[in-house]
């Protein structure tokens, strides 16, 4: 199977929903059509509803109920509905704001986060509140940073107390193991995915379900070792700061902790007393060896001492970010999935096997109860994973033993 295949078609095909009347309801319970908006395309259309219905694939009276407010579409029409109208999912429902899904993309300068991004990963939020009455019951006492500051000083003592409840000191190196306890710690579903090669802001996706009070964080295991920590990281302390998830100040400071946390202010005075002893021909490889100890990139350890040295008032070390990239772009290292992964695609059993255990992930344990408990198909998992039908139809078939 390979999860990294492209998907041909799939923009227009959103949807091969096939859920059982149990998991319908689920979907439906709290949520009514936008009319105005349906209304509206009709208008600029010229269609009637029976114009509508024969697009849908409905009877007429049918989408007289859904415009009356009788009764709301199937998940296969409501998904025909918005493609045949053009609208995200946003605009076509009116989930109530309570339950509707806080979404975070890591802001990232030239890769925008388009609307057309922020409305699929609402839409995948809504699909995804069904597993979260078969996932296992979850912590009610969480790790909290209750005033996030990008202030140097602010910034410090919030990783020192993280470090400190790990049980790690401020120069040892953050393991993967340390980042992936505390999100099983937090209500965090991790939900590693593999989707080739992205657009750093596409390489995380952050959902949280405020009603049901869980988050799920989808990881693209297609990054470099190194950059999968910082994400990891950066989706840390979404989970830590809640309030602040899908603003631009939660972005901010995510970036901003994941850096601190992952090479401190003690690591960074360190490199950057170590580097000034050293001939500008090896500065870089000063770093570069702090780099490779703590498992972070380059450009990682780069900011945090150029932070620790603004902070400290000393002079910056000779050297540009255009150069620190240059370097770093120059080697390609390993990816996770080149790591966990041999050979490379994984099959779907053997990926959902990696998935749950290296990442202690309840996602494909609760989605395997959906699938045999409420017989869903190929069709969810292919929207909830935003994966190929194909690859979509194995896991489903690992899934259903």
């Amino acid at each position: 199977m390979s999860l990294n295949e492209e998907r041909a078609g799939l923009p227009q095909k959103l949807i091969e929903l096939d859920f059982e009347d149990g998991l319908r309801h689920d979907l439906q319970m709290t949520k009514t059509l936008r009319i105005d908006a349906v209304t509206g395309k009709m208008q600029e259309r010229g269609w009637t509803q029976a114009h509508l219905a024969e697009q849908v694939g409905v009877s007429a009276q049918t989408v007289t109920n859904w415009l009356k407010g009788r009764d709301f579409p199937r998940p296969s029409a409501l998904l025909k509905l918005a493609v045949t109208l053009g609208l995200g999912f946003e605009k076509l429902v009116d989930s109530g704001a309570s339950s509707e899904p806080i979404i975070a993309f890591r802001k990232k300068a030239g890769a925008k986060t388009t609307d057309h991004h922020i409305s699929k990963a609402r839409g995948i939020g809504q699909l995804l509140k069904p597993l979260v009455p078969v996932l296992p019951e979850t912590r009610q006492l969480r790790t909290l940073i209750t005033s996030p500051s990008c202030e140097y000083g602010q910034l410090r003592k919030a990783v020192e107390q993280t470090r400190s409840e790990l049980g790690i000191g401020q120069h040892a190196v953050l393991s993967y193991n340390h980042l992936i306890g505390q999100f099983k710690k937090n209500a965090a579903i991790l939900v590693p995915v593999l989707w080739g090669k992205k657009g750093n802001h596409e390489n995380a996706l952050h959902i949280r379900l405020p009603e049901e009070d869980v988050t799920f964080i989808f990881l693209n295991l297609d990054v470099r070792l190194e950059d999968f920590k910082f994400w990891m990281a950066h989706e840390l302390a979404h989970v830590y700061t809640p309030e602040l998830a899908g603003t631009e100040e939660g972005e901010d400071f995510a970036d901003a902790f994941a850096g601190a946390l992952l090479f401190p202010h003690e690591c960074a005075e360190s490199a950057y007393r170590e580097a000034c002893s050293q001939p500008k021909s090896a500065l870089i490889g000063v770093l570069a060896g702090y780099a490779d100890h703590h498992q972070v990139s380059l450009y990682t350890v780069h900011q945090q001492v150029k932070r620790f040295a603004k902070q400290a008032g000393l002079p910056l070390l000779p050297m540009e970010d255009k150069t620190i990239h240059q370097v770093r772009n120059s080697t390609a290292g390993p990816t996770v999935s080149d790591a966990l992964f041999d050979p490379a695609p994984p099959e779907a059993k053997n990926y959902i096997s990696i998935a749950s255990s290296v990442f202690q992930s309840d996602f494909f344990t609760a989605l395997e109860r959906l699938v045999k408990e409420r017989e869903v198909g190929a069709g969810y998992i292919q929207q909830i994973l935003d994966a190929p039908l194909k690859d979509s139809v194995s896991l489903h078939r690992a899934l259903a033993g």
